[in-house]
């Protein structure tokens, strides 16, 4: 159930930064859930970096949330170059 939970969990974290950023961002289902996972993995790492958790501490649903809206505006910044 792990990889399932995570693939479900994903994309749920994807659909929800992509209901909370605003435009038009044309991703499929496969990049939305790929977007939640890499948003938790951010949010993961950037909170350990900046202090928020220790070594070992995962980001939670919030964090994983934010981190995939950040990288919506990173993917609609390259894209518009």
């Amino acid at each position: 159930m792990g990889i399932i939970g995570t693939i479900f969990i994903g994309l749920i974290v994807g659909l929800l930064a992509r209901f909370l950023k605003p435009g038009d961002d044309s991703l499929g289902w496969i990049m939305t859930i790929i977007l939640g996972i890499a948003g938790s993995v951010a949010a993961t790492y950037g909170g350990q970096a900046l202090g928020i958790y220790q070594a070992g501490q995962g980001a939670g649903f919030i964090g994983a949330v934010v981190g995939a809206v950040v990288l919506l505006f990173i993917y609609g910044m390259i894209k518009k170059k």
